[in-house]
């Protein structure tokens, strides 16, 4: 659907976070604002406890919503595009381990954004098949029942549309 992430009305919101976790720009910078303080401290807390603090890119942690309607956010950190590398199966993981993550929380509805697709440079026909085909991966969850692309323009929209019809 088109819409502000940050609006979804959804137990889980993704975060297309930087591997610092401290906030950004993008749908990173947009979450934290809206969610408030309580987000950014508990990425801190998480921060402190990850090797060299930083999240792997591909892997997700899951912290409050602060004021967001959703419960929590979990946050993944998606690779950067490069030409010369394929880092596609980094890209998959993040919906992967995120659907993962809300899963293990209890949660049954979550939303994504087009992780990697903005300032990482990830071209949007591909990040969204990418997208696409990680969901598809997490395999039969306990909990999750709903997945939703919650994406901020007609060029997005238009794009997970083509990949879910694909």
């Amino acid at each position: 659907m088109r819409g502000d992430i940050t609006e979804a009305d959804v137990d889980v919101v993704v975060n297309a976070a930087n591997p610092g976790l401290l906030g950004g720009g993008g749908v990173d910078g947009a979450i934290h604002a809206a969610g408030g303080p309580a987000i950014l401290e508990e990425c801190r807390a998480v921060k402190a406890r990850l090797p060299g603090g930083l999240l792997p890119r591909g892997q997700a942690v899951a912290t409050t919503a602060g004021r967001l309607p959703a419960r929590w956010v979990v946050h993944t950190a998606g690779p950067v595009w490069s030409a010369g590398e394929d880092r596609s199966a980094t890209l998959r993981s993040c919906y992967t381990e995120s659907l993962r993550e809300a899963d293990r929380l209890g949660a049954r509805t979550v939303a994504f954004p087009a992780i990697s697709a903005g300032i990482y440079g990830w071209p949007l026909d591909d990040a969204a098949r990418q997208a696409v085909a990680g969901v598809r991966a997490a395999g039969p969850l306990e909990h999750v029942r709903h997945v939703r692309f919650v994406l901020f323009d007609d060029r997005a929209l238009a794009a997970f549309e083509a990949a879910l019809a694909g």
